[in-house]
């Protein structure tokens, strides 16, 4: 693989994995507007391990919490945050399991990967996230997090695997319409996003394990090593202005884009 294609597509993931604008639906993009071939699953899945490992370092502390809630959990203790945090995590993570296994078995993830469809989601959940996240309170922490809310952002989080909608936006739309505020609703999508992204990891592997020769290891690695460190950079840094700065900033770029997108789609 072309080294300039690798590094795209590993700052791509890296830097659009945990901001609401949509990893998946950079990627389909790239190759048509670069003329490079789809990079294949097993870059895929490579950076995706690279942003799994930036938001366990990033989130270290919240992550030690909920691997000890874990082993509690599995003695059929849920009477600490951190075996209730698991818990949570757990629960929302079956919603995008299952409809990711439907999607990815009757092909139909394939039928989505279109510039209208992305178009569309760009638009209509960016503008989703800007009414969540100006109508929505704030009286809610992460601390607040149960079950029922672990549920109801679960489902949000199932509608991004329709390419465009973006894992990290839907589920902080669902965050910031639940009444988190906006900081603690980020720090629990990004929390989410790591079973998510190693059951991901787990259907893609699995398919590909048998394809991968030397060549193509490298190039996984290099691609993981640059998606970790991309992704690293672009959480910090919408962490930090988050404290300052809403998601509007997001949302145009969402708008701009999607209204691009349709008109790219429909000829306009």
């Amino acid at each position: 693989m072309p080294l300039l294609q690798l590094i795209l597509v590993a700052l791509i993931q890296g830097i659009t994995e945990f901001l609401p604008v949509s990893s998946s639906g950079h990627l389909i993009l790239l190759p048509g507007l670069t003329g490079y071939a789809d990079q294949g699953q097993v870059i895929d899945v490579a950076v995706h391990v690279g942003t799994l490992a930036a938001v366990v370092i990033y989130f270290w502390q919240d992550v030690r919490i909920g691997l000890i809630g874990l082993v509690r959990l599995a003695r059929g203790r849920a009477d600490t945050p951190g075996a209730r945090l698991a818990l949570g995590l757990i629960v929302a993570t079956i919603p995008t399991v299952l409809f990711g296994a439907f999607l990815h078995f009757t092909h139909l993830s394939d039928a989505l990967r279109t510039p209208a469809v992305i178009g569309w989601t760009m638009l209509i959940f960016g503008i989703v996230l800007y009414v969540a996240d100006q109508k929505g309170d704030t009286q809610k922490q992460a601390s607040d997090w149960g079950l029922r809310d672990a549920l109801i952002m679960g489902l949000w989080q199932m509608i991004a695997l329709i390419p465009g909608t973006s894992r990290s936006g839907i589920t902080i739309t669902g965050a910031r319409q639940l009444g988190y505020n906006r900081e603690d609703g980020a720090r629990i999508a990004m929390l989410m996003s790591i079973p998510t992204i190693i059951a991901s990891g787990l259907l893609l592997g699995t398919e590909v394990a048998l394809e991968a020769n030397m060549a193509l290891l490298r190039d996984a690695a290099l691609a993981a090593l640059l998606a970790l460190f991309s992704a690293l950079a672009a959480l910090s840094l919408m962490m930090r202005l988050l404290r300052s700065v809403s998601f509007t900033p997001y949302v145009i770029y969402r708008v701009l884009l999607g209204l691009a997108l349709l008109c790219y789609a429909y000829g306009a």
